[in-house]
């Protein structure tokens, strides 16, 4: 199924770029201070990561699993191992729910006394293809949720040592998702759920609370009366600040048959979130809330073209 989508994004100012020529003045140079000092420690964890019990593996594949993720990992440069944890080693415990006909692989970080430190939700895989197995798909897995689990790792690690997860540079925008409203059938509790998977998988950290957002998120949908066997169906995703200002709007819009959404969303869910969660990623880089790095950077500091909101109907 195919949703159009236009984004109403706030176009900030271009971004000033300082590079530094010649000799200047280092006066902080051999002199970083306390909080440099702890951050120039080498970490003081390892991470283990048993093979899965509760990931629907077989158990020569979920062995497998650990050793790609481990792999995975330290080439992210953390220093992982896979197999039983030692009484001092962090943990990663791997599970996976079956979603309709994917199956989205999750990741829970544990200290050494067993207490949460964070959470992450890897892309999802067909069913068929994780019940297979497999090098690949278990390799395709581990690679894709490394970079997110290891962000996750560091930030934990900077909490514990510094007590500040931005010590380690810009941590992810935390998102405040509120429940989808207005749609039909389960359409709100599963667009809620694919829109949350799908911003974690874009490295923003979502909950279900305000405590600590820096950003709030809130789908609602439109269902117009049936007209010749069709619908006009038209989601709109607002993103604010914490202070209450709105900082762009993400609309979808679609005719679909008439009452073919009065049941499950199922695979109608998936599209919207991975359409619009682009969408939604856009409009909080723009406002600052995404650091970019690279050839992205430049890219992304050119001012958006806002289009001007629809009018009212």
């Amino acid at each position: 199924m195919s949703w159009s989508r236009r984004r109403f994004a706030a176009a900030l100012g271009g971004l000033a770029a300082l590079a530094g020529c010649g000799d200047l003045p280092q006066p902080f140079r051999g002199q970083p201070g306390a909080l440099g000092a702890r951050l120039a420690r080498p970490p003081a964890y390892r991470l283990a990561v048993p093979a899965p019990e509760g990931a629907m593996l077989t158990n020569a594949d979920a062995e497998a699993y650990s050793r790609l993720l481990a792999e995975a990992l330290l080439a992210q440069e953390v220093p992982a191992i896979e197999g039983t944890p030692w009484p001092l080693d962090w943990q990663l415990v791997i599970t996976a729910a079956r979603d309709g006909e994917r199956i989205v692989p999750r990741y829970a970080l544990r200290d050494a006394d067993g207490r949460a430190l964070g959470e992450h939700a890897g892309r999802a895989v067909s069913f068929r293809d994780w019940a297979e197995g497999g090098e690949d798909v278990l390799r395709g897995a581990a690679t894709e949720a490394a970079p997110a689990i290891a962000a996750m790792v560091g930030r934990a690690d900077s909490l514990r040592r510094t007590g500040d997860e931005q010590a380690v540079g810009a941590g992810p925008p935390v998102v405040l998702l509120q429940p989808v409203r207005g749609a039909p059938g389960d359409g709100n509790r599963s667009l809620t759920a694919r829109m949350a998977e799908r911003l974690a998988m874009l490295g923003m950290q979502v909950q279900d609370t305000a405590e600590g957002a820096a950003f709030a998120v809130q789908g609602v949908v439109t269902v117009t009366p049936p007209e010749r066997g069709l619908q006009r169906v038209e989601i709109v995703w607002t993103v604010s600040r914490r202070d209450g200002y709105d900082l762009g709007r993400v609309l979808q819009l679609n005719e679909v048959p008439a009452g073919s959404l009065n049941g499950l969303w199922a695979d109608v869910a998936f599209v919207v979130a991975e359409e619009a969660s682009g969408g939604v990623r856009d409009v909080i880089a723009n406002a600052g809330g995404i650091v970019r790095t690279g050839p992205a950077a430049q890219q992304a500091a050119a001012p958006a073209q806002a289009n001007p909101p629809a009018p009212p109907r």
